[in-house]
């Protein structure tokens, strides 16, 4: 069973920055000083639980553009079960709760590989692909 919540104490955010370093650092080479930035301790983070086990993790966070959805990741052994689609789910269900987020635009920045996740929530690609942290990426908007 699939049970994505928000974070609420330094032990689960510990535990959503070990699968970052995972899938990030080791997985991408994403170095770590560019995941674990400025934003931690402003952003909403949660965590993906498998049977009980944390296997994924994704944040959001307040910008000067909107809404940025950003950090999802789902450790390798446990990817193609619906994960990232239930964390996906609760950030929009989350965001839509929040007073301050109406009528601001959500966005994110899509690793090429990833498209496909959020085009199923409404999200399409705005603009041209990019480069972040060595990894392809197009910016996308929810509409």
């Amino acid at each position: 069973m699939i049970a994505v919540s928000e974070i609420h104490n330094s032990k689960e955010l510990k535990k959503a920055q070990e699968i970052r370093y995972s899938v990030f650092t080791l997985g991408q080479n994403v170095p770590v000083e560019e995941d674990i930035d400025k934003f931690e301790k402003s952003s909403i983070h949660y965590l993906a639980y498998l049977n009980n086990s944390p296997v994924g993790t994704a944040r959001w966070r307040y910008t000067e553009n909107g809404i940025k959805l950003e950090r999802f990741a789902v450790l390798d052994a446990f990817r193609y079960r619906g994960i990232g689609s239930e964390l996906v789910k609760k950030v929009l269900e989350d965001i839509k709760k929040e007073p301050e987020a109406k009528n601001k635009q959500i966005y994110l920045h899509a690793q090429v590989d990833a498209i496909n996740l959020y085009k199923k929530f409404g999200f399409v690609k705005q603009g041209d692909m990019f480069d972040e942290s060595g990894l392809l990426h197009f910016k996308m908007v929810k509409v």
